[in-house]
């Protein structure tokens, strides 16, 4: 029977039909087997078209587009900047919303700028001993890397922090660990954390270029690499003033470190001498560096951004500071021209400036503020010191001394 001009079986064997031959089962060919095709390289970002990078750190009061806008007014190409207060311990939410990130990279994009750095909080104490300080530390790290990724940044500087009591191996190890556990689940994807060096001041640690290279081998399997900071390694004792001094110390910065691996330096000149282990920061060869060693820095093969010798996307950032209204143009211009590139810097705005003169005056409040503050706290802790004293001398001047009560007995007999 045929419904709709279709057999059923006994109805094909009844009038003949053959059946289809059988076909062997075919081998398995592993070419035949479904390879998805690999995720394609990301392409690098514009910034990194081999010209070097140059900017400044830049304030985000009142928004961070604000920061954005001062790097482009600046003529800068490149900035860095704090993602929360640098000296205070977060008290409110520690993430960025959306509504506020997401304008913040489209602006960057826009304007081309990078890399773009952001400066962990100054608290953070990697190396602490303290369990509270540490966990405390570990958190603010963790909250700082999840601010960074919703920004967009390219690099999260940190301080390895102060090792107190502890040995500096204690205090590398100290700090491994507390990076690792900061780091822990958080998806970094192109953000890479750098370790700063330190000028040395007490405890801390990471003066040495030995200890920021045991640090980067402890979280090898993070991405991260170093920034360092001019004004530190001279007050350090690594005399980059001088072209056999930085002949050797960049030697030093290959050997323990890797020079690929500094991607991010902070160009600051010293009001320290050399080997002074302290961090204070002068305006752009004004200091005990000055201005031919900088553009000796600048201008070094070594320290470009070209291959086969330099880093693409090597970028130098200015942390100098802002006594008076236009200090952070003026230095910005500088780092233009001591790099030999004034001709080819991006357009600034005339006569723009971050500390504006309300600004200035506020500033010298707070300083004045600070400075009462200070004498009143030293006043405090002499008249608690003066305290027991006076009452020690006056209580000894009620007892007889030995000698005065022999000498009565004497005179008696």
């Amino acid at each position: 029977m045929c419904y709709n001009g279709l057999f059923t079986m006994d109805e094909k064997t009844a009038v003949g039909m053959p059946e289809p031959p059988a076909t062997g089962v075919s081998e398995f060919d592993p070419e035949d087997e479904y390879r998805p095709e690999p995720e394609p390289e990301p392409l690098p970002p514009s910034w990194m078209d081999g010209s070097l990078r140059l900017g400044i750190h830049t304030s985000i009061a009142g928004n961070y587009l604000n920061a954005l806008e001062s790097a482009r007014k600046l003529g800068a190409n490149a900035l860095q900047i704090f993602s929360a207060s640098p000296r205070m311990w977060q008290g409110g939410p520690s993430r960025i919303p959306e509504a506020d990130a997401a304008p913040f990279r489209t602006r960057r994009e826009q304007l081309g700028l990078g890399p773009l750095v952001i400066h962990a909080n100054y608290l953070i104490n990697l190396a602490a001993v303290q369990p509270m300080l540490r966990a405390r530390s570990i958190q603010a790290l963790q909250d700082e890397l999840l601010r960074a990724l919703a920004l967009g940044a390219d690099f999260l500087v940190i301080h390895p922090g102060s090792r107190g009591e502890a040995s500096p191996e204690q205090a590398v190890a100290g700090v491994i660990e507390s990076v690792k556990q900061a780091a822990k689940r958080i998806p970094m994807g192109g953000l890479r954390i750098l370790i700063e060096n330190t000028a040395g001041m007490g405890a801390c640690v990471g003066c040495r270029l030995e200890e920021i290279g045991q640090i980067l081998f402890g979280l090898r399997d993070l991405p991260v690499a170093a920034c360092l900071d001019t004004a530190h390694l001279y007050a350090a004792g690594y005399d980059i003033a001088t072209e056999s001094g930085l002949a050797s110390t960049l030697d030093l910065i290959d050997s323990a470190i890797g020079l690929d691996f500094v991607p991010v330096f902070h160009v600051n000149d010293s009001k320290i001498p050399l080997g002074g282990k302290v961090d204070r920061h002068a305006h752009l060869g004004e200091g005990k560096i000055g201005a031919t060693a900088f553009q000796r820095i600048l201008t070094h093969p070594r320290l470009g951004a070209l291959p086969p010798e330099g880093l693409v996307g090597r970028a130098f950032i200015l942390e100098t500071p802002i006594d008076d209204p236009g200090d952070d143009r003026r230095n910005m211009a500088k780092l233009w021209q001591l790099a030999g590139l004034a001709d080819q810097a991006p357009p600034h705005e005339k006569g723009y400036t971050m500390l504006t003169p309300a600004l200035k005056k506020l500033q010298a409040k707070a300083a004045k503020a600070n400075k009462a503050a200070a004498r009143i706290a030293q006043k405090s802790r002499l008249a608690a010191t003066a305290k027991p004293a006076a009452s020690n001398a006056k209580s000894s001047s009620k007892r007889p001394s030995k000698t005065r009560g022999q000498s009565a007995k004497r005179k008696r007999s």
